[in-house]
């Protein structure tokens, strides 16, 4: 076979690399009419494909001369090609291709090529287009199925599904990680399982992993141990463990392995555990890149409110007193009949300067993540509880302890989660012809990479991925969808289309996930015990009046041809769902979304914007411009940033989708440099207070930028 290469690689910038560079930069200045310079951007992109990616690039004479050679050099899994004869593979290629797809921005293009697309072992040269890794995704989760293959690659190429980085990165590549790249790990009150989840945090992370573990049933420092007291060192040499293991497995250096820690607000430990992220806390106990996260429940408000005292309970004599760990209680439940057994070991804080503390933790670090347990629970379709979430707060699923053996093989192995994720683009899924069957496809395409992930390293993960099927079909492009229907972020109506729109596509996901458990003959494990099974989940779709309460969303629908599911068809739906099961145990998770947002061209998940033109520090190239999608020169008064909005606009709009979302949705908050820590705390009750389940970050604007606005550029002009 025969190829051509250029000269010149990857790793060399030659002297055009700074003109798609500077164009990109133009973005950020105005120019002398005031406007922003989107047109440079778009040359920036030309130019970036023109003197770079074209001649870094290895140039095939035919796509059979392009497979034949990654197969037999092992770039590509043979096995995923095998299931299809040449002719169709070739057909798929040439639907992709025919769409003629451009990246709009810079960023998207040097975003997928820096990230995502098929190189040579030696990082040299460039292997795939976008369109060739788009086709390998979707032959590779179809599975065979020709069909459902050309539908994945219809709903990528038009920007209306954008499947996960670990899964568009890894798809059909030989050499690769795995298709999830999250998981959720249980942590209980003995040594064998605390080793056990090290290991598996190593494990995870060797393969590209971010973890997050629940250390909620850990006895606290001081507990006996073995009937003596004052044994216990409690939850933070754990946390310290899990810090070393996660640099230590770095995958080759590439970079730090991402862990999370959850714990219950009525730890006896929750203090230390704030502590350990204060800036000048004492090296031994400081934790520097694991992220924490706190699990409160109803009661712990209600006690700051009447300024009661809050008490915290230890874990080791709840587990004893009532036959169950720590996490698996109501604590709001409990709570009184807690602070009266003597049984119990209990301290108490003062609740208000419990809070008072998490907001000053959340000005030095922007940690912890809030998990609103009894909120998150209340809302849960599945049996059993959900006690923590992970990395990003998004995901929210019941898990199943194990149990281990002394020499730490698995007495009984248990259900510990993955994240099979996925989002759809708001803006081009209004716009799509069929919006059902982009939801399925998009729904199939998730269940696939469930089906297709094999997590053996970590049996509980393995099993419960295996048992339950869950996927998290997330969002993007509300900000950008809104602007450009000439809508405000935050406004009467811009809610009334969040509500409407995420109702549609709970829908129509429950309808896919029906009808793909009607095809196979199976269920999630433990759907009889659901709220699916008894109907009781449908109840307020049933009974409720669901439709636009505004003329302009119901003119959005109807222009989309969307027609919106009526009280029958939810009648419908539900006999069909108590007749043939859900093969998906959860199916919505709105996650950050972050690198897919840029060559999606999306704005991130349904936050709104960060700046009119972010600004991102992107290796070696410094800085790169990205133009808020759909903004022009004349709409601009419709992109007003997530600082200017402000944190009540951002609360009721996920409160709004969280109605119909099973699991969680990430959530920042963000606010101005002159905000305070009771600001924060105001921010966190109202949160609570609208039915909101977890809280990411905080963000603050720096004061610093104040002081740096120049004359003409965009991004400081705050």
């Amino acid at each position: 076979m025969t190829t051509t290469l250029t000269d010149t690689g990857l790793e060399h910038a030659g002297a055009e690399d700074t003109d798609y560079h500077a164009l990109n930069a133009l973005l950020n200045i105005y120019d002398e009419d005031g406007n922003i310079q989107f047109e440079a951007d778009r040359r920036a992109a030309h130019q970036y494909f023109l003197t770079h990616v074209n001649q870094n690039t290895v140039f095939f004479h035919s796509l059979r001369e392009k497979l034949d050679y990654l197969l037999e050099e092992g770039y590509y899994e043979r096995e995923v090609l095998d299931r299809y004869d040449f002719d169709f593979i070739k057909s798929l290629y040439k639907r992709a291709y025919a769409v003629k797809f451009r990246f709009p921005t810079f960023m998207g293009a040097f975003k997928y090529y820096t990230s995502y697309t098929l190189k040579t072992f030696d990082g040299s040269r460039y292997l795939e287009r976008f369109e060739d890794r788009v086709c390998m995704v979707a032959l590779t989760l179809a599975a065979g199925d020709r069909v459902l293959a050309e539908r994945i690659t219809d709903e990528i190429m038009t920007g209306r599904f954008q499947p996960a980085t670990p899964t568009f990165l890894n798809a059909g590549k030989a050499q690769r990680g795995e298709l999830v790249s999250c998981f959720l790990l249980r942590v209980e009150d003995n040594m064998e399982s605390i080793a056990r989840a090290i290991n598996s945090a190593l494990q995870l992370s060797k393969r590209g992993g971010g973890v997050a573990l629940s250390l909620s049933n850990i006895r606290e420092a001081g507990a006996p141990i073995k009937r003596i007291e004052n044994q216990s060192s409690g939850v933070i040499p754990v946390m310290k463990l899990l810090e070393d293991s996660f640099s230590y497995a770095n995958q080759l250096g590439a970079r730090q392995g991402a862990g999370a820690v959850y714990l219950h607000a009525h730890h006896p430990d929750i203090l230390a555990f704030l502590d350990t992220k204060r800036e000048n806390a004492d090296e031994k106990i400081r934790i520097k890149t694991l992220s924490l996260g706190v699990v409160i429940p109803d009661i712990t408000f209600e006690l700051a409110r009447d300024n009661e005292d809050m008490y915290l309970f230890s874990p080791y004599d709840v587990e004893r007193v009532y036959g169950t760990p720590f996490t698996e209680l109501s604590i709001s439940e409990k709570y009184r009949e807690m602070v009266d057994d003597g049984r119990i070991r209990k301290k108490k804080i003062n609740a208000r300067r419990f809070f008072q503390t998490l907001a000053e933790i959340q000005f030095e670090s922007g940690y912890p993540y809030l998990m609103f347990e009894d909120t998150v629970n209340r809302a849960n379709p599945i049996d059993g509880r959900v006690t923590m979430s992970n990395l990003c707060s998004e995901i929210l699923q019941v898990s199943e302890p194990s149990t281990y053996n002394e020499d730490l093989s698995y007495g009984h192995v248990g259900k510990d989660i993955s994240c099979n994720l996925g989002s759809l683009n708001i803006a081009h899924a209004m716009d799509s012809p069929d919006f059902g069957a982009t939801v399925e496809t998009a729904v199939r395409a998730l269940t696939a990479v469930s089906d297709q992930s094999n997590i053996s390293c970590v049996p509980s993960i393995d099993s419960g991925n295996a048992r339950s099927h869950a996927i998290g079909l997330g969002q993007m492009n509300l900000h950008g969808y809104l602007a450009r229907e000439s809508i405000h972020y935050g406004s009467p109506e811009g809610l009334d289309f969040t509500n409407m729109y995420f109702y549609a596509v709970t829908y129509h996901a429950l309808h896919a996930s029906c009808r793909i458990a009607r095809e196979r003959g199976q269920r999630f494990d433990g759907f009889e015990r659901s709220a699916y099974a008894t109907g009781e989940y449908f109840a307020k779709y049933i009974e409720g009046e669901w439709t636009p309460s505004t003329p302009a969303v119901a003119t959005l629908f109807e222009r989309s041809g969307i027609v919106l599911p009526t009280p029958d068809d939810w009648r419908a739906l539900a006999a069909d769902v108590a007749q043939h099961g859900l093969y998906n145990q959860n199916l919505q998770a709105v996650p950050p979304t972050g690198s897919i947002s840029y060559i999606n061209h999306s704005t991130s998940s349904i936050h709104p914007i960060v700046a009119k033109v972010e600004i991102r520090k992107e290796g070696k190239i410094g800085r790169v411009y990205y133009p808020a999608p759909f903004m022009t020169n004349e709409n601009q008064e419709y992109f007003a940033d997530a600082y200017q909005i402000g944190p009540e606009k951002i609360i009721d709009t996920y409160a709004e989708a969280t109605k119909h979302v099973d699991q969680g949705l990430s959530l920042t908050l963000f606010f101005k440099d002159t905000v305070t820590t009771r600001d924060v705390n105001r921010a966190q009750i109202y949160a609570w207070r609208k039915g909101i389940k977890t809280l990411y970050y905080i963000r603050l604007r720096q004061q610093a930028l104040q002081g740096t606005e120049v004359e003409g550029c965009v991004s400081c002009t705050l």
